[in-house]
């Protein structure tokens, strides 16, 4: 499965954002997908993740209240909806996307088998 992300920009802190994650060459409906993202000089960070099947939403607590994980099985896309950006959630943003990770695997970036190219996030403060 091929992933294109897109969406980023500059916000100023405060704002919103909604990045997007488009798969081509498989339907998502049984992939796993996550967000993470990696600001530099810091290790790739995990976001959200939204497990096939309606299994559940997860969220790092940096994020949690303001960042909303979604998919659309029709449009084969998932999203991100940023809301009460901080300067801190600046970064490149990446979607991944995994057929068989288990639940205790959502968050560890190695559990995921397909990453689309990144989108940039700048907030300004």
């Amino acid at each position: 499965v091929q992933l294109q992300a897109s969406g980023g920009g500059l916000v100023q802190a405060g704002g919103s954002l909604r990045l997007s994650c488009a798969a081509s060459g498989r339907t998502l409906n049984n992939y796993n997908l996550g967000w993470f993202r990696q600001a530099p000089g810091k290790e790739r960070e995990f976001v959200a993740a939204i497990r096939r099947s309606g299994l559940g939403t997860y969220y790092s607590d940096r994020v949690k209240g303001r960042f909303t994980i979604s998919r659309d099985n029709a449009e084969n896309t998932v999203y991100l909806r940023m809301s009460s950006l901080k300067p801190e959630d600046a970064a490149v943003y990446y979607c991944a996307a995994d057929p068989s990770l288990i639940q205790s695997t959502v968050r560890s970036w190695t559990a995921y088998r397909y990453w689309g190219q990144g989108t940039q996030v700048t907030v300004s403060s």
